[in-house]
Formats: structure tokens, C-alpha cells, sequence
């Protein structure tokens, strides 16, 4: 569906218009009848019609209100289409489909992927799946592994919660207008069981935002008030190394450790 919609550059606005991107999006996503299908962001439609289609309801979350009415208008024929006039890093997605085993799609804008990415996380609790597209240095960021230059604080905290696969790559042309980077679809499946480690999730974000806010800084500084270097050499963990050389369990002993943790 196109609409003649202007893009815009405050919504972080790139449409997706490549119907072989478009193809593959829907051959990994494979939605069936009855499942509780979320788009986020479905700007132009080009991939709500085929989502629709497939599971024969949807629920998407649109910012912008202009693109409101003609996505209801072209699209609302094919199934049962509610769209929320909201903005997805303040909605509460465990209203959807009475907030069980969700499934979200969706083209996030680049601008606010990260925090989205976040707010997400916290509500994992009711999510089945995680398809997105999203700008490439942020998938690199999601995958990357110890000892890597863009692994940091969505690294570990991304695949804490979540299974993290990268699927494949997406040139500027696909969208209108183009961006000036490259895009990457990746899938996030949300790992059993995190609702009830709420208290160690907390633990964690603390210990990685604190590890990664200066990574040229050691260990026994950057952790200064939360951990002294005897709770480092514990978990063993050696005070003068830095945040990106730790692995995730590494991470975990040393949020087991935090006694004060901040409100």
C-alpha cells in the first residue's frame, strides 16, 4: 500500500516498498490463523495487508496519525485490524490480545530502536517471537560476543533475555526514502522464565550500565560502589580487566554479588 504519505524525519520514517525483502520478512515471520500478530510501526502497510491475510487479526501501533485512517481504509477488509495512534516506547503491549504469547513485527525507526529495544525487554514476559528490522550496527551490536568492539550493554542485556539470531541483510534501496545505512532483520526469542528473575534482571542492568559507562576504565573502577575488588576476585574476575572482556556468565556472577542494589 502506498498513500502518497510524505516521510518523516521526525518519526524516524523509512518505508519498506521491496517486495522481495518483503517475502522474506513474511517467510520468517510465517504467521498462521489466530496468532496474536503486533506490527509495530506499520507506516504504508507494505508488510500489514500480508500479515493480516495470514493470521486473520492484527493489533499494529502507529505513531503517526495521518497514516492512521488510510492503513483502516485499504487494509481493514482483510481481517480484523485494530490500530493503536500511540507511541510503541510508552505502550503497554501486554494489553494486546490479552497479553499472551504475543508476536511483534515490525520496521523500527532508527532513531529510538535501542530504547525500544529496552522497553521491550521488560515485557518479555508476554512474547512469543521478535522480528525486526533494524539498522545493521545495532543487530551487529545485539550478536556481538566478548573481546568484540560493539559488544556492550544491548549485547549482554539482549541476549540475557532472549535468543538473538541475525537473519540477513537489507541495502538502502528497499526503503523510501533511503536511508544512508544498511538495515539487518534479526529474531528475538524470548527465553523461559524471565518474569520470575525480575530481581537478577534488575542486578544485571545495574552491573553492565555501570561496567560499559566507561570502557576504557577498568573493572575495579567502574564498580566502584557496587562491587569492591574482593567481590570481583570471587567470582573470578580479574579487577584490571574491562567490561568487554567479560562473557555473560561472568556478568551474572557478579550481579549475584551486588548486596545494595540502587532504586
Amino acid at each position: 500500500m502506498t498513500s502518497g504519505h510524505r516521510p518523516r524525519r521526525r518519526f524516524g520514517q523509512n518505508f519498506l516498498h521491496d517486495r522481495h525483502v518483503i517475502g522474506r520478512i513474511l517467510r520468517a515471520v510465517a504467521p498462521r490463523p489466530g496468532e496474536a500478530l503486533v506490527e509495530i510501526g506499520p507506516g504504508e502497510g507494505a508488510l500489514t495487508g500480508d500479515l493480516l491475510q495470514a493470521a486473520g487479526r492484527l493489533e499494529a501501533v502507529e505513531m503517526d496519525r495521518d497514516l492512521v485512517p488510510p492503513l483502516m481504509e485499504k487494509l481493514g477488509n482483510l481481517g480484523e485490524l485494530t490500530v493503536h495512534r500511540a507511541d510503541a516506547l510508552n505502550f503497554d503491549f501486554r494489553t494486546c490480545h490479552d497479553g499472551t504469547d504475543l508476536r511483534l513485527v515490525g520496521n523500527l525507526p532508527y532513531n529510538i530502536s535501542t530504547p525500544l529495544l529496552f522497553h521491550l525487554l521488560g515485557q518479555a514476559g508476554c512474547i512469543r517471537d521478535m522480528h525486526f528490522m533494524l539498522q545493521r550496527e545495532v543487530v551487529d551490536r545485539m550478536v556481538a560476543g566478548p573481546g568484540s568492539r560493539t559488544y556492550g550493554r544491548l549485547s549482554v542485556m539482549v541476549q540475557y533475555q532472549c535468543e538473538v539470531q541475525r537473519l540477513f541483510t537489507v541495502p538502502p534501496g528497499a526503503f523510501r526514502p533511503a536511508p544512508a545505512v544498511d538495515s539487518a532483520v534479526v529474531r528475538l526469542l524470548p527465553r523461559d522464565g524471565m518474569a520470575a528473575r525480575h530481581d537478577e534482571a534488575d542486578r544485571l542492568g545495574q552491573v553492565v550500565t555501570a561496567a560499559f559507562a566507561q570502557r576504557r576504565k577498568t573493572l575495579r573502577n567502574t564498580l566502584r560502589g557496587l562491587l569492591g575488588e574482593e567481590d570481583l576476585r570471587a567470582c573470578d574476575v580479574d579487577p584490571g580487566s574491562r567490561a568487554e572482556q567479560l562473557d555473560l556468565p561472568a556478568f551474572l556472577r557478579l550481579a549475584g554479588r551486588v548486596t545494595n542494589p540502587r532504586d
